[in-house]
């Protein structure tokens, strides 16, 4: 189904889980969430997904798109009944859990270098928006 309302990242802010996006959708919101991220040094990162190789995927897709290090996967998660996979540009960690009951979909916040410098947190975001 497809969220016509969706136009601003700020419309993805009251959902429990992304909607299906047009392309044209896409387009908009990546170059949005781009300009937004511009004002912010590090990044954590929370992917709801149904397996942990699906929100594994999804992240490596976001890391591509923004030219990211690859983070460290630390521990193991099996899971095919939902997961979060909580991810730490900082540290360079990530970490997945089981996790049921959850949305879908990835969710973005940015952090300055100033130890408490919290910013927005983003999303949730489609776990295909960074496919190329």
């Amino acid at each position: 189904m497809n969220e016509s309302h969706i136009q601003r990242i700020s419309d993805l802010t009251p959902l429990r889980s992304a909607p299906s996006l047009s392309a044209e959708q896409t387009s908009v919101l990546r170059a949005e969430l781009a300009r937004e991220m511009g004002a912010y040094s590090w990044f954590t990162v929370g992917v709801m997904a149904a397996s942990a190789a699906e929100a594994l995927r999804s992240l490596r897709q976001l890391e591509t798109a923004c030219g990211w290090e690859p983070m460290r996967v630390e521990g193991e998660c099996k899971a095919e009944d939902g997961v979060f996979l909580k991810a730490n540009q900082s540290s360079g960690m990530v970490r997945i859990r089981a996790e049921q009951g959850l949305g879908e979909g990835i969710l973005i916040s940015g952090h300055q270098q100033e130890q408490g410098a919290a910013g927005p947190t983003w999303g949730p975001f489609p776990l295909d928006l960074f496919t190329t």
